[in-house]
């Protein structure tokens, strides 16, 4: 069955709330903007049914801060748009969030890299069909593509990756189940940014 994009899978217990305190968003609407303009988020309606693709987020002192739900067709990111991811758990499929706007549907996963590997700071979860189908020739990780995006299943399928080697604190998987779906971390988001972009230009330059 076609999988619906957007849409928000696990429970959400949401209370509007300011922002943590503290926390530096520079580089959140920074890559926003370089992922906008390079295609790698945003809204086509050309491509999965209409809906906007495409987040980005960053470790805060409590949890995270992700760019809101369907925000991708934004022309930049604001305070406005963000929201604050507080706690989840994987086995409920529960998750806490507060700040100006509901996370996206990829909360969860966000938030499984950072519980994985404390030393990620930041993550981008992009769509991109170019790394997508050259995962193998790149060598990237993949979770099965039996697995669908914003659910349990998926998130523990991205902790099954990163435990693999829990030293390295930068790096980019596919998601198999997720059309297009890519996404990089690393301690700081414009290390997660430039391995993004670097991996970008090489598929780019793979043959078809």
């Amino acid at each position: 069955m076609k999988q619906t994009e957007g849409v928000i899978k696990y429970q959400l217990d949401y209370q509007p709330s300011p922002l943590p305190p503290g926390a530096d968003l520079r580089g959140l609407f920074r890559w926003f903007r370089v992922c906008r303009e390079a295609g790698l988020i945003g809204r086509d309606p050309g491509r999965y049914d209409g809906y906007a693709y495409g987040n980005i987020s960053v470790r805060a002192g409590v949890g995270f801060v992700i760019s809101g739900t369907q925000t991708g067709g934004e022309a930049q990111l604001t305070p406005e748009l963000l929201a604050w991811v507080e706690d989840f758990d994987i086995v409920a499929n529960r998750l806490r969030a507060g700040g100006p706007a509901r996370p996206s549907s990829e909360a969860m996963s966000h938030g499984q890299v950072y519980r994985a590997i404390p030393a990620v700071g930041a993550v981008i979860h992009v769509h991109s069909p170019h790394l997508w189908h050259a995962a193998t020739g790149l060598n990237l990780p993949t979770t099965p593509r039996s697995i669908a995006y914003g659910t349990p299943a998926m998130a523990t399928a991205v902790e099954d990756i990163l435990r693999a080697d829990p030293d390295e604190a930068a790096g980019l998987f596919v998601m198999g189940g997720h059309e297009d779906g890519i996404v990089a971390y690393g301690p700081e988001i414009d290390v997660a940014g430039a391995q993004l972009l670097d991996a970008l230009r090489r598929a780019q330059t793979m043959p078809a």
